[in-house]
């Protein structure tokens, strides 16, 4: 009874509490997340007052988060939509992994840490935070802008390719040789490929089966279904992120508008959560010792995603300013940089390597959401600095369709995706 009673003061402190942040980031037209991370650190271990028994449940609540995050994401798009981003995408992708995953190798080899450890902080590095970049799409109302398509084809490339990077991860630790590693990457690959297939093939017989007139029904078998996929791509060593994307890519039409408007509120909670988790499992005083090289990363491969973002918008035809927007969008590393560096500090490759990955996601979750606001703006007011005084620069060319990459972005800023 004691131990209940304690949970429930505990767990409520922390909704109460995200909560009166929430409503604080609100009055300053601020992202709550970087808020949510510190309370998070005060309240962990080594923090000020750190949890006990309503950890456990915060843990399961935070994986929730995440994956509703990416279910109300995938709501937004239909398969149609993600097959031709995916064609038109990645070479993007390739790009996106060679800028931002070379940096976190090298360093690496510079620390001494060998080759395991180089792949494994090349994957740290190289993967953004799709749970903290919905986030900051929401909060800044960018879910349907133009240039959102193409951030979005990035972070489910990066996520799609974690079904192949992980397993290599895992039998690299584990010392495996080629024919286990080999097995378990097919795996991973055949089951990532048939749930897409699945998602694309059969989306509307998914969405008739899932179709409600009761709202209540809905949401269980939406709910249910969504953790469901995803907890059984988790188990065959593919992502949970992924999984319920596609439940969520695989849904159309009025199922689609329904279950958004049913779960935003739960995503929003759990979302919360997963932040605060996130700075709960971190201890202040791991950071000191390895904050001046987390910080030389972080700058590095913050520039390199908005260079990537920029590139990959410019080349889908988005004006400059959409573009500078995506760049900065991407910068935020997160949950799978954490899950990548606990795979290293479990099988005991490199001491260091988990306190290091710690201070660059958090510098990194923290800087995200004000490089997804401010990079257009201060990108746009340093070029306005540097043109020379005269006549007013000639208008942006004009795309295929007839009309200029600005006048498209602005139009596309005021329009919701349309389901």
């Amino acid at each position: 009874m004691h131990s209940s009673a304690v949970f429930l003061i505990e767990f409520g402190a922390i909704i109460l509490g995200l909560g009166l942040l929430g409503r604080m980031a609100g009055r300053l037209k601020f992202s709550p997340i970087p808020l949510y991370l510190l309370a998070g650190l005060a309240f962990g271990e080594g923090g000020l007052l750190p949890l006990g028994a309503s950890e456990e449940f915060v843990a399961i609540g935070a994986e929730i988060g995440v994956i509703l995050l990416l279910l109300m994401l995938g709501l937004e798009y239909t398969a149609t939509d993600l097959v031709t981003n995916l064609k038109t995408q990645y070479p993007a992708g390739l790009v996106d992994g060679a800028l931002n995953a070379l940096p976190g190798a090298a360093m690496a080899l510079l620390l001494g840490w060998g080759p395991v450890a180089a792949v494994v902080l090349a994957g740290v590095t190289w993967i953004s935070s799709s749970g903290v970049i919905a986030k900051v799409l929401g909060d800044l109302g960018r879910l349907g802008n133009r240039e959102t398509p193409v951030v979005l084809s990035i972070l489910v490339l990066e996520d799609l390719a974690m079904a192949v990077y992980l397993p290599i991860v895992t039998a690299l630790l584990a010392g495996a040789g080629l024919a286990a590693g080999s097995v378990t990457l097919a795996i991973a690959l055949g089951v990532a490929g048939l749930v897409l297939f699945v998602a694309v093939r059969y989306g509307r017989l998914i969405s008739r089966f899932v179709s409600s007139d009761d709202p209540e029904k809905l949401l269980l078998v939406v709910l249910g279904l969504t953790l469901l996929v995803a907890g059984i791509a988790q188990q065959l060593q593919v992502s949970a992120a992924v999984g319920a994307f596609l439940v969520g890519i695989a849904l159309s039409g009025e199922v689609a508008e329904g279950a958004h408007n049913l779960l935003s509120p739960l995503r929003d909670l759990f979302a919360a959560v997963f932040f605060v988790f996130f700075g709960l499992h971190t201890d202040p005083t791991s950071i000191p010792p390895v904050l001046l090289p987390a910080l030389a990363l972080a700058v590095v491969t913050a520039g390199t995603k908005i260079a990537t973002g920029y590139w990959a918008a410019r080349r889908n035809g988005i004006s400059a300013k959409g573009s500078w927007r995506a760049g900065g969008t991407l910068v935020a590393r997160g949950e799978f940089s954490i899950v990548i560096a606990g795979l290293a500090v479990s099988a005991g490759i490199e001491p260091s390597l988990g306190p290091l990955a710690t201070a660059y996601v958090l510098i990194l979750v923290v800087i995200g959401p004000l490089t997804a606001r401010y990079t257009e703006p201060v990108a746009s007011w340093v070029i306005a600095r540097r043109r020379p005084s005269g006549p007013a620069p000639a208008p942006e060319p004009r795309t295929a369709a007839g009309e200029t990459g600005g006048a498209r972005d602005e139009l596309a800023d005021s329009v919701r995706h349309d389901r």
